[in-house]
């Protein structure tokens, strides 16, 4: 049996980023208007830095203002949102964004909140929320969202189609139902609480897995020519790598989906790495643009 279509979300990203830069470079030369995303990040998780660095790299490369703001760990959750309310006051800022997660003594909830809901890029602010899934314009999450292009771009139409989303987080899981329900698809949202789960995946054209599992979905799961999209990114062991200096065994990358497996029976299937990761910092260039025209009373660039 022939291998599934791999969808290249690298490849895709490429081309939106490209596009963003047309949109930016027309906002400051006809509009005389810099686009400007500002990223907090508060401690030093490791992992944190080098996506914001990325996200930094990537603005400018876009045509667009990249400003980080770091404080430390310990830093009171007072000082965050200060830092914020500044933000939400300075117009040349056009997107804010809080580097996730935060250290224990901030609350999450009450930083998403303290947002401005016109600048708040990632579409987690209450307000945001709400518009999506009453189908106002408003930004959308950016990780659903790059899903949701590639569905697009590999399938075309999606009216009808069956789609489980695996996984319920207010990040992904949620707004990833939202916006395919938009397109007139038949939505069930799973989890690992669910009964029968291999069965309820087997009913769907579309399977977006996000539910944080290393390889959770097998094969076998897969009902043959869906569409697969593997948001998991899992750092598991991979002894076969040899050892780090320390003696740890070095590891590898994989999705929440068992991509050999899954890859002999799905029609498509994005790979990890390089399927939906890439698309979430295009999407949030893509957010930060569209703000900065609807934040002027511009027209919406088309992105």
């Amino acid at each position: 049996m022939p291998k599934a279509k791999i969808i290249d979300g690298k490849q895709f990203a490429q081309r939106l980023r490209e596009g963003v830069a047309v949109a930016a470079a027309d906002l400051k030369t006809t509009h005389g208007i810099e686009a400007r995303l500002d990223v907090v990040l508060v401690g030093d998780d490791p992992a944190s830095h080098v996506y914001v660095r990325s996200k930094g790299k990537q603005t400018k490369e876009a045509g667009m203002i990249s400003v980080e703001h770091r404080l430390p760990a310990a830093a009171p959750e007072a000082e965050l949102l200060a830092l914020i309310d500044r933000l939400n006051d300075d117009e040349a800022v056009n997107g804010i964004l809080v580097q996730l997660p935060l250290p224990d003594q901030i609350d999450e909830h009450k930083v998403i909140a303290a947002i401005s809901p016109a600048k708040d890029v990632d579409g987690f602010h209450v307000v945001n929320v709400g518009r999506l899934w009453t189908g106002a314009e408003a930004p959308v999450p950016c990780t659903p969202f790059g899903c949701l292009l590639l569905l697009r771009d590999t399938l075309g139409d999606l009216k009808g189609k069956r789609a489980l989303v695996l996984g319920r987080s207010n990040i992904v899981g949620k707004p990833m139902a939202a916006l395919m329900l938009a397109e007139n698809c038949t939505v069930t949202i799973a989890h690992s609480r669910t009964i029968d789960l291999p069965a309820r995946c087997r009913e769907a054209d579309i399977l977006v897995a996000a539910v944080g599992r290393p390889e959770m979905v097998r094969g076998d799961w897969v009902k043959p020519g869906a569409v697969v999209i593997d948001v998991g990114i899992n750092r598991v062991a991979a002894p076969e790598k040899g050892a780090n200096e320390d003696g740890t065994p070095k590891t590898r990358i994989v999705g929440d989906v068992a991509f050999e497996e899954a890859a002999k029976v799905a029609g498509a299937i994005t790979p990890v790495p390089g399927g939906v990761g890439p698309m979430t910092i295009a999407c949030l260039l893509r957010n930060t643009v569209i703000a900065a025209a609807r934040q002027n009373g511009l027209p919406v660039p088309k992105v």
